[in-house]
């Protein structure tokens, strides 16, 4: 094996694949420091063991942020100028627009609403909604959760979950029942979407040199490909076949392809570089109706989503990027609902049965595969990791866990089917409107903590 090499020997590959330069598209590291196994945080796993090569194993290009004093913040990263503290006002999307090219801040006029991909290289995968943890750095960035009292009808948009910032990017296609969109990230629960314009989302500007994420992707010849903007090298077929999080770490460490063996599962943020968000399965304009990723690739399947090695800590998931679309298991006229666009970023069960999500998970039922495919990377600033923090006892398969009383445990241990440690709203046996009450921060599910504490309820048979 070859993958623990010397620092030195990674940064000059970095160097070389850029053409002499360095990257103009640098992937900022996840943050991610922790290992996960189907559940629960674990030490970090020895190489050809279960759950080796996860994002927390290969550290990347640290965060590195400037405090300007005049309301920015520069990326030392990228490059990019961001706006410190946004108005928190949510706006549509062309009153978006209209606050960027209005906006003078630090004696300048140009700021612009970000693309998605400017907008995700902010992303800090140490977020946890059930701990309210942000998925921003916010020693540098100001944020705030929406106000509690907005989310007492539970409506999309208007919940303590509701963090979404809003990119330029438009979704080529339609969303949910025909919607024109926009792709946006969640910063307080980590997600990619894709968003109706009408619909409102707070807006962080940025200025700076145009074009961070553009792919600049050449094929060598032997089933790799370069891209030059980030220094990466990918696969440039994926793994035919679907896999659960587990086997596709292990499939990716045991790549032996164009004479390297070096090959890893890559990190949420390294993916999405190569979504290419002008292409869409359900593109309006029918002359870019593919999947959201360059034609160079191979791809097995259009409507196809591939793991990340990144854990979606707030419940144990493995996040996944959809390069056809974002579907819903919820359908409408006979026809499966696209929920949230090709290009969006959600997570997977890392292992089970999907037969046993017949009806999706989330307020959108997003639909649960748990066996995705898999494109390889190696290159770019990645440093092999042996060794992280001491594990947190406390941690457990959503995060650190809340206290919890003998009635609400015995509620999760009765109803729960699967053994995941929480009950989904399938496996719920009351009517479906006291669900949705009992789960305050409407994540599909209800932990120890939502339960409630009185003697259960007589069950109720199911038609």
């Amino acid at each position: 094996m070859t993958k623990f090499v010397s620092v030195g020997v990674v940064v000059v590959l970095a160097v070389s694949v850029a053409g002499g330069g360095a990257p103009d598209s640098p992937v900022v590291d996840t943050g991610q420091v922790r290992c996960y196994g189907n559940g629960v945080e674990i030490a970090y796993p020895k190489a050809s063991g279960a759950y080796f090569g996860q994002d927390a194993q290969y550290e990347g290009n640290t965060p590195r942020y400037k405090n300007n004093g005049d309301g920015t913040v520069s990326d030392l990263v990228t490059g990019l100028i961001w706006q410190k503290t946004p108005d928190f006002v949510k706006r549509t999307h062309e009153d978006a627009q209209k606050y960027a090219d209005g906006l003078q801040l630090a004696g300048q006029g140009d700021w612009r609403v970000p693309t998605i991909k400017e907008l995700f290289s902010l992303a800090d995968f140490r977020g946890n909604m059930h701990t309210r943890t942000p998925y921003i750095d916010t020693k540098t960035f100001d944020f705030k959760y929406p106000v509690a009292t907005e989310g007492a009808s539970g409506r999309p948009g208007q919940r303590n979950m509701d963090g979404q910032y809003r990119s330029s990017t438009e979704y080529v296609g339609t969303t949910m029942r025909g919607d024109k969109s926009v792709f946006g990230f969640n910063f307080a629960d980590g997600r990619i979407k894709s968003y109706p314009k009408r619909a409102k989302q707070y807006v962080r500007c940025v200025r700076g040199k145009k074009g961070y994420g553009e792919n600049k992707l050449k094929d060598n010849g032997d089933g790799t490909i370069t891209d030059a903007a980030t220094g990466l090298i990918w696969q440039k077929a994926d793994s035919v076949k679907t896999l659960n999080w587990k086997q596709a770490l292990s499939y990716a460490e045991g790549l032996k392809l164009a004479g390297h063996d070096d090959w890893r599962l890559p990190n949420v943020k390294e993916l999405q570089t190569i979504i290419d968000y002008r292409w869409a399965p359900d593109a309006t304009d029918r002359s870019k109706r593919r999947a959201a990723i360059s034609p160079v690739f191979k791809l097995t399947a259009t409507e196809s989503w591939f793991w990340s090695g990144t854990t979606h800590i707030e419940n144990a998931y493995g996040y996944y990027v959809c390069f056809g679309q974002g579907f819903s298991a919820w359908k409408i006229r006979g026809k499966q609902m696209n929920a949230h666009g090709a290009g969006c970023v959600r997570s997977d069960p890392k292992a089970g049965d999907p037969k046993q999500w017949s009806e999706g998970h989330g307020p959108q039922g997003d639909e649960v595969r748990i066996y995705n495919y898999v494109r390889c990377v190696r290159g770019g600033t990645a440093r092999p990791k042996t060794k992280g923090p001491a594990v947190e006892k406390s941690t457990g398969r959503r995060g650190p866990q809340r206290p919890q009383g003998g009635a609400s445990n015995r509620f999760v241990k009765r109803l729960d089917k699967n053994g995941d440690g929480k009950v989904s709203k399938r496996e719920f046996d009351g009517p479906g409107d006291h669900f949705d009450h009992m789960d305050k921060n409407s994540d599909g599910y209800l932990d120890a903590s939502e339960a409630p504490t009185g003697p259960p309820r007589q069950r109720v048979r199911r038609r």
